[in-house]
């Protein structure tokens, strides 16, 4: 910073000129000592004097007069060019403001606009194209906190010249960006990107690639309105292979489509989930692991609380993140291996410990789902053979879920985990026996007393991991305990109806079905028991006949095709019973969803009203969808912006009154009591402890801790873990306030 004196000289001026005086002073005292030199030289030494005087006599000729008129002139100067200096700064601030004056930035008009667009379209003008995207630049910053940008030309636009912008340069930038770097119109891949990036072209150009794609990930950054992120996320996928050349932006690309699948609704989760699916086929490994495990923890944090409403967000999830792994399914298996390991290590110190913090972390939402997740995945591709082998692992952790707690309580989470071993029998064609799990079921005493609690409010197994107390002794909690159970074992028993060993597989089911049969008293339960062990009777009648007919031994070939007609027909009559019995599940689900749940319209709807194929939407209409998605007054300004924060903030706290309100309720029912959890951590794949599930629960859990762990505890331990509990109760208090709401 330069200071100024009181006559407007700086400091630093003068500070120079008396440097220059004290110089030239010094100059002029030396000078005065060495003429005295010389008069002693001639006194003392008058023989080299002489000598010197022969040689060179104008070394003895030194007049130090010359350096006092020196430095006369010298302060003269120094005060004519300090004049001079001031001046000459008077005369240059009109220049300065001038200039200044001419690089004041520009309003962009709509003349100008159009002016840029002919030139591009008609004459192909470079000059009109880096314009455009200095235009377009300002639209993407527009409005910033940080104030636009000083250096830049173009500033200030209406939201008429804004939106065509936007629009235009959405719309025709790749195509224009592939003509200069001379690519293919549409598509490329990786290897296509590479070797353009050696090519002159993309050294004129490519600058030009990357401003377009900055700016573009700069207005998602900021954009809050669901049509423009869909038309902004669908138009750039079609240039997404040009991040092959950016990594920094590729990135950041990966977590905003992350981002926007994770939280948006179903029209922006569509669109994203296309976008990061195209990334993982044209730039393969280098976003392929970064894709799998974004989705996966955005998969888990959705996970927290289940109803019949969040059920299809999650499943649009989990199908969107199987779908994603069919990209590269040899990087699929080695996600697949690394967290199911981490699910059976959790697993496993539940099993060795036994206590109510383990048991917790298996039994929450995260835990059951991501089980979900994963059968999923190898149904979907068990004709590959690089996920078959994570099959086995996987029922082995889901048959030990299952059995970890066996108490009625828990009967929707052992049904959850049969279900998930009848799929993966299925889609793998091997036997998996879980009749047992479901015979066990029927043999708990709460099923075969008569019920004390009433009637009660009708039970969805499908959004419960475990029920209360009081709802354990209602007849609907019997009802839908033993009709679940059946649904379950007639899947279970049809997948293997045209198997030469039906008759064994399905003789011990049968006994205990006939034991059961004679237990109970409730006659709507004698008569579906009577009805399913006529059914089994009638399937093993038709195999042994099939059987006794056949000539060969089980161990030769020919038994992997018995039957293998019939079995396409489907004409066995376990196969014609399952189909009465699914669309009785399906009368019963809806029911329930009727009954109990209120879906309104600003509930997420996944599934049907989402279309998977953009393609054709790309290319039908695209101006005027670009145009519908821009055409409101909208600017990305700090004002709008504000207003648009500060509405959702309200609605975000009327939507957590509401969700608090309603799991109160769910409380008080004894409905949903360990899904509360806390946020998703990943670990590494070299950790040996894995923390991925944290721990939630309530107080009930503490009153009923003998009916969860089966192994005795003496008084001194349990005092400790009351004690222990408490604690943990407290913090639960405090967290409780934070809960997130139920989408």
């Amino acid at each position: 910073m330069v200071y100024s004196d009181v006559d407007g000289t700086s400091m630093d001026q003068k500070s120079d000129k008396k440097r220059g005086k004290n110089k030239l002073k010094s100059k002029k005292a030396e000078a005065e000592e060495h003429e005295e030199q010389l008069k002693r030289l001639k006194e003392t030494q008058a023989e080299f004097y002489e000598y010197m005087k022969e040689r060179d006599e104008g070394l003895l000729k030194f007049d130090a007069a010359e350096f006092e008129d020196d430095a006369d002139d010298a302060e003269a100067g120094a005060e004519t060019d300090l004049e001079d200096t001031e001046k000459q700064a008077v005369e240059e601030t009109p220049k300065l403001e001038i200039a200044k004056k001419a690089n004041e930035q520009k309003t962009i008009t709509l003349d100008m606009f159009k002016s840029w667009r002919k030139s591009i379209r008609e004459d192909a003008k470079l000059g009109a194209v880096r314009s455009m995207l200095r235009a377009y630049r300002t639209a993407c910053h527009y409005g910033d906190d940080s104030g636009d940008d000083p250096s830049a030309k173009l500033s200030v636009m209406s939201s008429a010249v804004f939106n065509k912008v936007m629009v235009f340069v959405l719309t025709e930038m790749d195509e224009i960006l592939r003509k200069l770097l001379r690519l293919p119109e549409t598509g490329g891949m990786k290897d296509t990107i590479v070797e353009v990036t050696n090519t002159r072209p993309w050294k004129n150009y490519n600058h030009l690639v990357k401003s377009y794609l900055g700016n573009s990930l700069h207005v998602l950054n900021q954009m809050t309105e669901a049509g423009m992120i869909s038309f902004t996320l669908r138009r750039l996928k079609h240039s997404s292979v040009f991040l092959t050349a950016f990594p920094s932006l590729l990135r950041k690309y990966i977590k905003v489509a992350l981002h926007f699948w994770g939280t948006g609704s179903a029209p922006i989760a569509v669109v994203s989930l296309l976008f990061l699916r195209d990334l993982c086929i044209r730039l393969g490994n280098d976003c392929v692991d970064d894709c799998f495990k974004g989705m996966y923890k955005a998969y888990v944090l959705n996970c927290q609380f289940v109803n019949v409403v969040k059920l299809q967000h999650i499943s649009f999830l989990g199908n969107g993140f199987i779908e994603l792994l069919g990209t590269d399914i040899s990087a699929a298996y080695q996600h697949a291996f690394v967290f199911i390991r981490q699910l059976a290590m959790i697993l496993r110190e539940a099993l060795n410990t036994r206590t109510k913090e383990a048991f917790r972390k298996v039994y929450q939402w995260k835990f059951i789902h991501c089980l979900e997740l994963w059968t999923g995945a190898i149904c979907a591709y068990s004709s590959q053979s690089e996920l078959r082998p994570v099959a086995y692992p996987l029922a082995q952790i889901i048959s030990g879920v299952a059995r970890l707690v066996p108490t009625a309580r828990y009967v929707p989470l052992r049904i959850r985990c049969v279900s998930m071993l009848n799929r993966i029998a299925a889609s793998t064609g091997t036997f998996i026996p879980v009749s047992m799990l479901l015979m066990d079921m029927l043999d708990m005493k709460e099923l075969n007393r008569p019920p004390t609690g009433g009637v009660g409010k009708g039970v969805d197994l499908r959004t419960l991991l475990k029920v209360s107390k009081p709802a354990v002794k209602t007849r609907a909690f019997q009802e839908a305990c033993v009709y679940s159970v059946v649904e379950e074992l007639v899947e279970h028993l049809s997948q293997w109806s045209y198997s030469a060993a039906f008759f064994e597989l399905s003789f011990i089911p049968t006994i205990r079905l006939r034991s059961f049969y004679k237990s109970t008293k409730a006659e709507r339960f004698r008569k579906e028991m009577k009805q399913l062990i006529s059914q089994i009777e009638a399937n093993t009648e038709f195999v042994n006949k099939k059987r006794a007919s056949s000539g060969f031994q089980p161990n030769e070939p020919a038994a992997a095709s018995f039957l293998e007609s019939d079995k396409e027909a489907g004409t066995s009559p376990l196969s014609q019973y399952a189909k009465i019995i699914r669309q009785r599940a399906k009368q019963r689900n809806e029911s329930l969803v009727q009954s109990d749940v209120t879906v309104g319209e600003s509930s997420a709807v996944y599934g049907k009203s989402a279309s998977m194929s953009d393609e054709e939407e790309d290319e039908a209409d695209t101006n005027e969808k670009g145009a519908a998605a821009f055409s409101s007054s909208w600017l990305p300004g700090s004002d709008s912006k504000g207003k648009e924060v500060e509405e959702e903030k309200k609605k975000k706290k009327r939507k957590r009154k509401s969700s608090v309100s309603s799991e109160k309720k769910q409380d008080e029912e004894g409905a949903g009591e360990d899904d509360v959890v806390e946020d998703f951590v990943l670990s590494s794949d070299e950790e040996e402890e894995d923390d991925l599930f944290d721990i939630g629960g309530d107080k009930d859990e503490e009153d009923d801790a003998a009916d969860e762990i089966t192994e005795p505890e003496t008084k001194t331990s349990t005092k400790k873990t009351k004690g222990t509990y408490k604690t943990w109760h407290k913090a639960y208090k405090k967290t409780k306030k934070k809960k997130p709401r139920v989408a």
